[in-house]
């Protein structure tokens, strides 16, 4: 089976990454939940540059990616999945809600160390939020996910089944919850008990620090509940919030590839971003 996945892995990615895509895409344009204030088409063409630029530095960097390192670990018995006898199922499922939990804690993680939010700002920096908002990561940013896949999938021994589970799972979701999409109010309550939604995820987009800094599960919503970092709605509401960061206002700086790139280097290191109570325009980097 694992060499059947290890052929098959990119298709299936590609496959589920264009699908979602592509009905995300057709919802906003029929039924979008804010309206834009940059141009979609100088926004999709930079945010996807950005995407396709750094799909082809991780397969330089690391051709065989999370699936590689699942058949590796898994060809020299490491992981502690690979230590205890348990069904196979229960170790797919296990596997999947280990590995979110990692990319919660990762999330939190980059809010909360000054060096790594100034990587994660590409990704918040955005304008407006939607469909290509989901993978806008900054290049740096993308390469250290990589490399925590990695250690966890090393430590954990996940089944390879449950890496290409968990990682078609993670671009879908966070293509569907960064869509301007918007779902019926008693449709998003009851599914926001099971994957995280678009307007439980937008509040996270706001310029605002104490909601930026909740909300955020990329995959399952239970983190943030769990944690207590889980905001219902944000103040403003969802037509009313701005989307962004204060400082960052430019569409040159922030919507622009070269500006994108360039935004890591931008000011001065000041503080923990996650402690911050108040956003201005004399503090922010």
């Amino acid at each position: 089976m694992n060499e059947f996945v290890m052929q098959h892995e990119v298709g299936i990615r590609l496959g589920f990454f264009f699908g979602v895509f592509t009905v995300m895409a057709v919802w906003e344009w029929l039924a979008p939940r804010r309206i834009l204030t940059v141009s979609k088409t100088v926004r999709w063409t930079n945010n996807l540059g950005l995407v396709f630029f750094n799909s082809f530095v991780l397969r330089l960097l690391f051709p065989a990616a999370a699936v590689g390192m699942a058949v590796f670990a898994a060809e020299q018995g490491w992981g502690a999945l690979n230590y205890v006898d348990i069904p196979f199922a229960l170790a797919v499922v296990t596997s999947v809600i280990i590995m979110d939990f990692i990319i919660y804690l990762q999330h939190v993680m980059v809010h909360a160390v000054p060096a790594l939010w100034r990587l994660h700002r590409v990704h918040h920096a955005d304008l407006d939020i939607d469909v290509t908002t989901g993978a806008r990561f900054h290049t740096v940013e993308i390469i250290l996910s990589m490399l925590i896949k990695f250690a966890t999938i090393a430590v954990l021994g996940p089944p390879v089944v449950a890496v290409v589970i968990f990682e078609v799972m993670l671009n879908a979701t966070a293509m569907f919850n960064h869509s301007n999409v918007r779902l019926p109010l008693g449709l998003d309550r009851v599914l926001r008990w099971f994957v995280v939604t678009p307007d439980m995820h937008r509040v996270h987009h706001s310029v605002e620090d104490d909601e930026a800094n909740s909300n955020f599960g990329f995959s399952l919503p239970w983190w943030d509940r769990l944690f207590g970092t889980y905001r219902d709605q944000p103040r403003a509401g969802h037509k009313g919030m701005t989307i962004g960061i204060h400082k960052f206002r430019d569409p040159k700086q922030v919507s622009w590839l070269p500006g994108m790139l360039a935004l890591p280097f931008v000011g001065k290191i000041t503080d923990y971003a996650i402690n911050r109570r108040k956003w201005s325009d004399s503090d922010e980097d």
